[in-house]
């Protein structure tokens, strides 16, 4: 009996689906070489939320449909802070060194396609990103959601050091730009 895996539609309606990588995999038998072929795919709702999930059939189809239910089971919160990280974050995972740094608004996301595409689906708007040691993708999308994971929310942060926001912060915390007024005494400006 084939398993149903549409019930998290009717749940999370608005999530957005990335197929991050589709590969063929075989088995060798006694009767041959058996083909399978493996998906990995990025779930995100924008607002906060990711997951990834792998998932493997004797068809394509069936193999993303796999890894979408495996992710969305998988979602986590992460830390969203004015569309960008609250602070840089470096993480090791296998051989793979991911570095993710907080960017000015309207910079966009600088980052490979596996990091891009878990970002996208967390909301994240502006973040810089350099990926180096080992690029294989599997283990480039873990370095970037367990980098996620060990953000730490500003406003907690605050609080635990009876500290104000402003003064832990210093940039891009505002989430606006600074007015920019002439001088009176200018009359060109």
């Amino acid at each position: 009996m084939p398993r149903d895996f549409t019930p998290y539609e009717s749940e999370y309606p608005d999530l957005t689906e990335t197929v991050v990588q589709i590969s063929r995999v075989s088995k060798m038998t006694k009767g041959g070489r058996t083909f399978n072929l493996t998906a990995w795919v990025v779930v995100g709702d924008g607002q906060g939320r990711v997951g990834i999930g792998h998932g493997s059939a004797k068809e394509t189809p069936e193999a993303i449909e796999k890894a979408k239910y495996k992710a969305v089971k998988a979602m986590k919160p992460v830390v969203l802070w004015h569309g960008t990280l609250p602070h840089p974050v470096e993480i090791k995972f296998g051989a793979t060194r991911l570095i993710m740094k907080p960017a000015a608004p309207g910079t966009g996301i600088k980052a490979s396609q596996p990091v891009r595409a878990v970002l996208e689906a967390a909301g994240y708007k502006n973040v810089l990103t350099k990926v180096s040691g080992g690029s294989s993708v599997v283990n480039v999308l873990k370095a970037t959601l367990a980098g996620l994971d060990s953000l730490r929310d500003p406003v907690a942060v605050a609080e635990a050091r009876g500290k104000s926001l402003d003064s832990m912060i210093r940039r891009f915390s505002s989430g606006r730009k600074e007015e920019t007024r002439a001088p009176e005494d200018n009359p060109e400006a």
